[in-house]
C-alpha cells in the first residue's frame, strides 16, 4: 500500500467547521483517510483541501459557502482505492462513475441540499459531460482540478486564507 501524507493542520475557521463539523466526524468521511487519492494525498486530505478552499472562494463571492464546503468534503465519498479497483462487467471507469457513487454514499449518510448534490454529481466536468448547474458547483469543480494538480505533483495545497488566490496568480504569471 502506498504511503500517505498525514492530514495538514486543520483550518481554524469557525464558520467552516459549523458547516462541515457533523460530516467531518462521521466514520464514513473519516474512512477516506485510508484511500489514496493523488500522489501522497489521502482522499480525506484531498476533500478537506477542496472543501476549505471552495468555502473561502464562495464566501468571498457571496455564494453559498456552506453548501460548497459540504459538497466539497463529500465530492469523492466513493470509499474505495480507485488505483486498484477493477470495475465489474458493464460498469464504467472510475473517472466517469465515481461522482454517482459518491452521491449515493453521501445520500445514505446525510441529508443534502440540491446545491450539495450538484457539487458532488457534477464535479468531474469536463470528463463527465454536464457542467455544474450552480455557481458553487463550478467553484468546487475548478478548485478540485487545482488541488488535484498540486497533489499529483506532490505539492500539498495550502489551507491558509488567501493561498489559493496567491497560488493561482503565480500559476497564471508562469512563475
Amino acid at each position: 500500500m502506498r504511503r500517505l501524507r498525514p492530514l495538514p493542520p486543520l483550518p481554524r475557521d469557525d464558520g467552516f467547521w459549523d458547516a462541515v463539523g457533523p460530516l467531518w466526524r462521521h466514520p464514513a468521511v473519516q474512512s477516506m483517510a485510508r484511500y489514496p487519492q493523488h500522489g501522497e494525498a489521502s482522499c480525506l486530505s484531498h476533500c478537506l483541501a477542496v472543501a476549505y478552499l471552495s468555502y473561502r472562494c464562495c464566501l468571498r463571492r457571496g455564494l453559498d459557502a456552506r453548501a460548497a464546503a459540504r459538497g466539497g468534503l463529500l465530492h469523492d465519498l466513493f470509499l474505495y482505492d480507485w488505483h486498484t479497483y477493477r470495475p465489474a462487467r458493464g460498469e464504467g471507469l472510475h473517472g466517469f462513475t465515481h461522482p454517482r457513487r459518491a452521491l449515493e454514499n453521501a445520500r445514505r449518510y446525510f441529508a443534502l441540499t440540491p446545491v450539495e448534490e450538484d457539487v458532488i454529481l457534477r464535479h468531474m466536468w469536463p470528463l463527465t459531460p454536464r457542467l455544474p448547474a450552480t455557481a458553487e458547483g463550478r467553484v468546487v469543480t475548478m478548485v478540485d482540478k487545482y488541488v488535484s494538480l498540486l497533489e499529483t505533483f506532490r505539492r500539498p495545497a495550502s489551507l491558509e486564507p488567501g493561498a489559493l488566490l496567491l497560488r493561482w496568480g503565480v500559476l497564471l504569471a508562469g512563475k
